[in-house]
C-alpha cells in the first residue's frame, strides 16, 4: 500500500474510538479530583475526537466527483480539513490549557481523591498507546525507510501525520499530567498541578504549529517527491521518440491525485500523427510508473540544443 493510496481511515477511526473513551474517563476523574491537568487532558481528548471527525469529513468530501466549476475534483478538502485540525488543537487545546494552568498556578487548590486521577491516567496511557501503535502500523509502508520526522515533513498525505502527532502529543501530555498529579499528591502543593497543565498547553501549541506549517504548504501546493519526479522523467524518456524532458512541473491536488505538466523534446521530422501517438504512449508509461490518479499535460517541442 503506497502512502498516497492510504487515507489513514483505520488509524483515524482507532484514534477516535480511543479518544471518546479517554475523554469521558478524564472528565469523570476531574469531577472527583478537581485537577486542572486532568481537565486540560479531557479538553485535549475532546479536541482530538473532533479532529478525527474533521479528518473523516474531509476524506469523504474529497471523494466527490469533479464538476465544471472544480474540474480537478475536491481532493484539496483533505488538506483544508487537516489545517482546520491544527487550528483546533491550538485554539481549543493549547490556549485552554495555558489559561487553566496559569489560573491554577496563581490560585492553587488541594487535589481531592488522587486515586481517580492515577487510575484514569493509567487507562488513558494504555488506550493512547494502542491508538499510536495502530497509526505507526498504518504508516510503516508509506514511511519507506525515512525517519519519522522526515516522513512527517515530506508526506503528501496529512491524515497519518496528524494522527501520529496527535497520539504522540497525547502520550507526552499524559506524562505531564501524571507528573503534575504525582508531585501535587506528594507535596500537597497544587501549584504542581498547574505547572503540569501549562506544560500540556505548550506541548499542544507546539504540535499545532508543526501541523499548521505542513498543511499550509500542502494547501498552497506541493510538488511530487524527488523520487517520484525521477520516476516520471524516466517513464517519459523511455518512450521511443522522446529525446529528453525540457522541463516539468508537478503538483499534488490531493494525496492520491497528481498534476503533471511537461515539455518534451521530439524529432522535428515527426508528423503530427506520430507525435500524438508518442504523447499517448508517454502518458501510459507515466501512469504505469506512478501509483496515483494523474492528470497529464505534455507539450512537444523540437530539441534545439546545438542549433545555431
Amino acid at each position: 500500500m503506497s502512502e498516497q493510496r492510504s487515507d489513514g481511515r483505520v488509524a483515524i477511526i482507532a484514534a477516535l474510538a480511543a479518544n471518546l473513551g479517554i475523554a469521558s474517563s478524564k472528565y469523570l476523574a476531574w469531577a472527583f479530583t478537581g485537577s486542572a491537568a486532568i481537565l486540560a487532558e479531557g479538553v485535549h481528548s475532546t479536541a482530538d475526537s473532533g479532529n478525527q471527525i474533521l479528518l473523516l469529513i474531509g476524506g469523504r468530501r474529497a471523494r466527490r466527483p469533479a464538476t465544471s466549476l472544480h474540474p480537478f475534483g475536491y481532493g484539496p478538502y483533505r488538506y483544508l480539513y487537516a489545517f482546520l485540525v491544527a487550528l483546533t488543537i491550538f485554539l481549543v487545546g493549547g490556549l485552554f490549557a495555558l489559561y487553566e494552568g496559569s489560573h491554577k498556578v496563581r490560585a492553587p487548590t488541594e487535589l481531592e481523591s488522587p486515586g481517580w486521577a492515577f487510575g484514569v491516567l493509567g487507562v488513558a496511557i494504555v488506550l493512547e498507546t494502542f491508538s499510536l501503535r495502530t497509526a505507526v502500523r498504518e504508516s510503516r509502508s508509506a514511511r519507506a525507510g525515512q525517519t519519522w520526522w522526515q516522513f512527517i515533513r515530506r508526506t503528501r498525505a496529512p491524515d497519518l501525520a496528524v494522527v501520529l502527532l496527535e497520539d504522540l502529543g497525547a502520550l507526552i501530555g499524559l506524562a505531564f499530567a501524571l507528573a503534575g498529579v504525582t508531585l501535587t499528591t506528594i507535596t500537597g502543593d497544587g501549584v504542581w498541578d498547574g505547572v503540569g497543565t501549562v506544560a500540556i498547553g505548550v506541548l499542544l501549541i507546539s504540535v499545532a504549529a508543526v501541523l499548521a506549517v505542513k498543511t499550509r504548504s500542502l494547501l498552497i501546493g506541493e510538488s511530487a517527491t524527488e523520487e517520484m519526479v525521477a520516476r516520471i522523467e524516466a517513464a517519459l524518456v523511455a518512450e521511443p521518440g522522446v529525446q529528453r524532458v525540457i522541463h516539468m512541473r508537478t503538483m499534488h491536488l490531493s494525496p492520491d491525485q497528481l498534476l503533471i505538466a511537461a515539455k518534451i523534446a521530439v524529432n522535428g521530422a515527426d508528423t503530427a500523427a506520430e507525435v500524438a501517438r508518442l504523447i499517448d504512449g508517454a502518458e501510459r508509461r507515466v501512469r504505469a510508473a506512478v501509483d496515483l490518479e494523474c492528470t497529464i499535460y505534455l507539450e512537444p517541442d523540437i530539441d534545439r540544443r546545438g542549433v545555431t
